[in-house]
């Protein structure tokens, strides 16, 4: 047992910085960095208690250990239970979004190949029902080729009177 006698020290007890780290981790634990600090804080705070313990008196800040191993245990709680939950909140929405994201994508191609159907149609004098393949169409886009449905499906031309349409059934041209 390694304690340090009161008459070898000088001066009044300092403060155990290993336990103002503890403290500092276990509260950033509980606002933002969850696990990646809780578990250091817990680590510091056990090793400044027992520090503190084996000094007899020439170390303080037992306190500041206690509170910074409490405050790194509800840290590992929190990341074990609520960010599971939000997780499991935050997921499906990111996909809806990414879902409604390549539909609204998908929309403006349908739109844009409707253009190029139309302009087709009057530069080449051709009739309504009349359906161009993709090479006919390619020089109507300002991108490099003819527009992919961002989902990965397929579209169908169509004749100039008909909307395209994709393969994915709820991609659809909105009008």
């Amino acid at each position: 047992m390694n304690t340090i006698p009161p008459s070898t020290t000088t001066g009044s007890p300092k403060n155990c910085g290993l336990a103002i780290w503890s403290l500092v981790l276990g509260i950033l634990s509980l606002s933002c960095f969850y696990l990646l600090t809780a578990i250091p804080a817990v680590i510091c705070g056990h090793v400044a208690w027992s520090r503190i313990k084996r000094s007899a008196g020439a170390l303080t800040g037992e306190g500041l250990a206690i509170g910074g191993m409490v405050t790194g245990y509800i840290g590992i709680a929190l990341s074990l239970f609520v960010l599971p939950l939000l997780l499991a909140i935050a997921i499906p929405n990111f996909v809806k979004a990414r879902n409604t994201a390549q539909m609204n994508a998908c929309n403006n191609h349908l739109r844009q190949i409707v253009g190029a159907k139309h302009q087709w149609a009057l530069e080449n004098k051709k009739e309504m029902t009349d359906a161009p393949t993709e090479n006919d169409l390619k020089p109507y886009f300002f991108q490099e080729g003819f527009p992919k449905c961002p989902a990965g499906g397929n579209y169908s031309i169509n004749s100039v009177l008909e909307d395209p349409t994709c393969s994915f059934s709820n991609h659809c041209l909105l009008k």
